[in-house]
């Protein structure tokens, strides 16, 4: 890996952006060539830090670099579809910063157009990789938790929203800009990671509601033109049975939520903190486990490698082919079919189906 280079454009050079470029600086295979952003001054301050030699204030003229293989789409949510789309017919291989779009059918033409245009898309779900979840994945799949019929995905901040509590900027609370709240900007974590670990069952039914009840600043309130949720709850029907109920919180009056779990009919296991929970000769356990030395091991015996620690490191091999593409865009687009459908479930008042969420989604992309 460190002996190839993956030649990289990055489109944003934000908050996320400059976070993506850290995590590319720790990975030997990945060499970021070129940046573009509208905030000219900014680009040029961002492109010193990291030692980036080309710069654009137009991302198209990024774009037309045949010398690029990856673009790393680092942008509010409503622009992830033009930009992408755009990458992707250019011939460039994509990896976007979540949610994977602003609504379900702005997602779908995403993966439409990699697979048209046969590009690798992948999407930043970091939860994928947690140590956590590698270690649950390997007990469900090993068969410890028998048949799973249930999950619940789980998130919360006390009052985390951002700007209006003091992070972030205010293009995080307006539909126009971000298309959702709480659930486009942490629940996809969460509910991905349980999808996931349930093997990707297709999505049946769903049924949600959304809520902005928690007091905040007036004056904050005005001036970013609030309009997202600070709390989604939805109950998820998927195939084989399976039922997941999610709640995601940016803010609500409780101390912290119990982690979100997988359950079957000889075991459970539960994310944060990691533990697993079974019967064995008729005595209920409650177990935990040693995480590093676990994961340290596995890389010793080279059962995992560096394309497991994290997206970034798990896009640059898969470019390089030393590791198979986890589907984080299909999985990222059934994310995408479960927030709309709360969206949808809650504007309706009754349970929807996942071909009604798909009938009725509308483009929020943003013209680029």
């Amino acid at each position: 890996m460190a002996d190839k280079k993956t030649r990289i454009g990055i489109i944003g050079v934000g908050q996320i952006g400059k976070h993506h470029l850290e995590t590319y600086t720790k990975v030997p295979g990945a060499e970021v060539v070129a940046a573009a952003d509208i905030n000219e001054a900014e680009l040029k301050r961002v492109a010193e830090r990291y030692s980036i030699p080309n710069v654009y204030t137009d991302f198209r003229e990024l774009l037309k670099r045949t010398d690029i293989e990856a673009v790393d789409v680092c942008l509010h949510n409503n622009l992830h579809a033009g930009v992408t789309i755009a990458a992707l017919e250019a011939g460039k291989h994509v990896y976007c910063e979540k949610p994977m779009a602003g609504a379900y059918c702005d997602a779908k033409a995403m993966l439409d157009a990699a697979r048209r245009c046969s590009r690798r898309l992948s999407i930043q779900l970091s939860t994928l990789f947690a140590r956590e979840t590698t270690i649950a994945k390997r007990l469900i799949d090993a068969g410890r938790l028998g048949h799973i019929y249930h999950a619940r995905s789980t998130g919360f901040r006390r009052r985390g929203r951002p700007f209006v509590d003091g992070y972030g900027t205010s293009n995080f609370v307006k539909k126009e800009i971000a298309s959702g709240g709480a659930l486009y900007d942490m629940g996809v974590y969460h509910i991905s990671q349980m999808l996931y670990l349930l093997g990707a069952p297709a999505v049946e039914r769903i049924s949600g509601r959304v809520y902005q009840e928690t007091g905040m600043d007036e004056g904050r309130r005005k001036s970013s033109g609030y309009n997202v949720e600070e709390l989604g709850m939805g109950l998820v029907r998927l195939a084989g049975g399976i039922t997941l109920d999610i709640i995601e919180s940016w803010a609500i009056h409780l101390n912290a939520f119990e982690g979100s779990y997988v359950v079957g009919s000889a075991g459970g296991v539960r994310l944060a903190p990691l533990s697993f929970h079974a019967t064995i000769d008729d005595v209920e356990v409650n177990e935990t486990f040693e995480q590093d030395m676990t994961v340290n091991r596995w890389h010793d015996l080279g059962q995992m490698t560096a394309a497991d620690d994290g997206p970034q490191p798990h896009w640059i091999a898969a470019l390089q082919g030393s590791a198979p593409l986890l589907p984080t865009a299909e999985i990222a687009l059934q994310t995408m079919l479960i927030s709309e459908g709360i969206y949808l479930s809650d504007r309706l008042g009754r349970e929807v189906t996942a071909a009604e969420v798909a009938e009725h989604s509308r483009s929020t992309a943003l013209k680029v």
